[in-house]
């Protein structure tokens, strides 16, 4: 097993080169270790700076390597807070403002969706909470991760039962079927989420959306210049009055985005509005 000392040393030594921060790794830099050893072990070497020389003759290594520093720590009603929020404030009042542009679809954009739990929660949460408020407006929601292993469960929908803890017992108990040790969500809700492998790095879905995810992923693990790009991407995905919800402990960078904090102790940001003008004079979908 690669020491921890050896360890630190190898991914302050990588990292900067594939645009990542070694602070968001601190807490999580044993998950890493123990893939890194695992292609050690793959490619018979003895320690981390054999890795490290591998890496410097072969360049298409680097892009294992990358994937070795995905984390995809995530499950159903993650923060409760966030979501108590985004059900009493928060989507009623992207609710109100698209029904006002005679909109019938509210539209998210779960980014780096892992196993798809967040986007799932907010399907779930809209459909038990507030779909009889807004009858005549339907949810829709984009989920991204750069991982087809991740997609694919996540289109699969079926969960250990430690992924659903936080989750309402009542939304448990209506919304699941159990198939063996796993609990499955039910087709009706699953369709409102369509999965993408996507590389918010690269670029983002079609199109434009009312609220946007981006929880634990950019604004952890990417360096500032990664930061800037993602924070640009997803500001001209934003209607205007949209919302950008990120990790609590996060912000987003200084910039002219076009933002303002909404509930900043949340990670809760929204676009400035835009008086009357349409969302499509105001939103990229290029």
């Amino acid at each position: 097993m690669i020491a921890d000392n050896d360890g630190v040393r190898f991914l302050q030594w990588c990292l900067p080169r594939l645009h990542l921060r070694w602070e968001g790794f601190r807490k999580v830099r044993r998950q890493v270790y123990k893939r890194i050893n695992r292609r050690l072990v793959e490619l018979g070497l003895c320690d981390v700076e054999a890795y490290r020389d591998y890496l410097n003759t072969h360049p298409e290594e680097w892009e294992r390597l990358d994937a070795f520093c995905r984390i995809g720590i995530s499950r159903f009603y993650r923060d409760r807070r966030v979501f108590e929020r985004l059900e009493r404030e928060i989507i009623p009042d992207l609710a109100r403002v698209a029904l006002s542009r005679g909109e019938r679809e509210l539209r998210g954009w779960s980014a780096g969706c892992a196993g798809g739990e967040e986007a799932y929660t907010v399907a779930l949460l809209y459909h038990y909470r507030l779909a009889q408020q807004f009858p005549t407006l339907c949810l829709q929601i984009i989920a991204t991760d750069v991982d087809p292993a991740a997609i694919r469960r996540a289109e699969r929908g079926c969960f250990a039962n430690s992924s659903l803890k936080e989750l309402p017992p009542e939304w448990r108990l209506r919304a699941f079927n159990r198939v063996g040790n796993e609990l499955c969500l039910k087709e009706e809700y699953r369709s409102t989420v369509t999965f993408m492998v996507q590389d918010i790095r690269e670029c983002a879905p079609e199109g434009c959306f009312h609220l946007i995810f981006c929880r634990n992923l950019v604004f952890t693990y990417f360096d500032e210049a990664l930061q800037r790009i993602a924070t640009e991407r997803i500001a001209k995905r934003l209607v205007p009055g949209g919302a950008l919800v990120v990790g609590k402990g996060e912000s987003i960078p200084d910039g002219s985005w076009g933002m303002k904090p909404w509930l900043p102790t949340l990670g809760m940001f929204r676009k400035l509005p835009k008086g009357e003008e349409t969302e499509s004079e105001h939103c990229s979908s290029g």
